[in-house]
C-alpha cells in the first residue's frame, strides 16, 4: 500500500467505520508508474444513512481535501449505505471516467 493510499485508508476508516472499503491506484492510467493522483475508492458506511450521494461524496471529499490539496488529481467515488450494497454488490460496474487533464501533461 502506497503512502497516499494509506494515508486515504487511515482517513476514510477512522473518520466512516466503513463495512467496506476498496481503494485503488489508477495513476497508470494516467500519469505513469509509481505516480499517486488518481484513485477509486468503494465506501459502504452506515454514516450515509439518509444522505444523498452529493452530500456522500461531499463528506468523502472533506475528508480527503488534504489530500486533493497535494497532488490527488482525480478521485472517483462510490458511496453506499450498507442495505445498498447488499442490493447493488453482485450488479455494481464502476468504471472510472477517463482522465481530461491534470497530471497527463
Amino acid at each position: 500500500m502506497s503512502s497516499r493510499e494509506s494515508r486515504i485508508y487511515d482517513a476514510l476508516s477512522k473518520a466512516l467505520a466503513p463495512s467496506v472499503l476498496e481503494i485503488e491506484n489508477e495513476s497508470h492510467m494516467h500519469s505513469g508508474p509509481g505516480s499517486e493522483t488518481h484513485y477509486k475508492v468503494l465506501v459502504v458506511s452506515a454514516a450515509f444513512d439518509g444522505k444523498s450521494r452529493i452530500d456522500r461524496q461531499r463528506m468523502v471529499n472533506d475528508l480527503l481535501k488534504g489530500e486533493m490539496q497535494t497532488g490527488l488529481h482525480a478521485l472517483t467515488q462510490k458511496t453506499l449505505t450498507p442495505t445498498e450494497f447488499e442490493v447493488q454488490k453482485d450488479a455494481l460496474n464502476f468504471i472510472s471516467p477517463e482522465c481530461r487533464g491534470g497530471s497527463k501533461r
